[in-house]
């Protein structure tokens, strides 16, 4: 199976720090982040954006899978996924991860979409890593 990768730098401490976060794929490197990005509106990336980022295209293309084992060929899926950083103790904790869902796929009974999303969302394996509380809306047309 595969292993991917990502690297983080952080130069000087505390809120004066100043990090770059580079990915395997070359998608990202070395972008910024730092106090500003994580807590504040400076432009860069920070972790929970990036595990949102994950959360979302993971738990989209599991659904997509199950909706093709099902027998679904054609539709769309769009996925949105917040993630929640909260004051913990000393720390802090990603206590959440809201996903939001409009997805259109045609000729399917609700309930059975509700049922296959359902486990789409916790066969995900980002899902898994994740030791938040998980949540799901969705939107279907068809």
């Amino acid at each position: 199976m595969a292993t991917r990768s990502a690297s983080a730098r952080y130069e000087g401490f505390g809120r004066e720090g100043k990090g770059h976060v580079s990915l395997q794929s070359g998608v990202l490197s070395d972008q910024p982040y730092d106090f500003g990005t994580r807590f504040g509106d400076t432009p860069g990336t920070n972790p929970e954006e990036l595990v949102a980022a994950a959360h979302a295209a993971c738990f989209t293309m599991a659904l997509s899978f199950a909706l093709a084992k099902e027998g679904y060929s054609d539709g769309t899926l769009q996925t949105s996924a917040k993630v929640t950083l909260d004051k913990d103790g000393d720390g802090f904790a990603i206590t959440r991860s809201d996903l939001s869902l409009e997805a259109n796929v045609p000729g399917i009974d609700p309930s059975k979409f509700e049922e296959i999303a359902a486990g789409a969302k916790a066969g995900c394996p980002v899902s898994k890593l994740l030791k938040a509380e998980i949540t799901l809306e969705h939107k279907l047309t068809t």
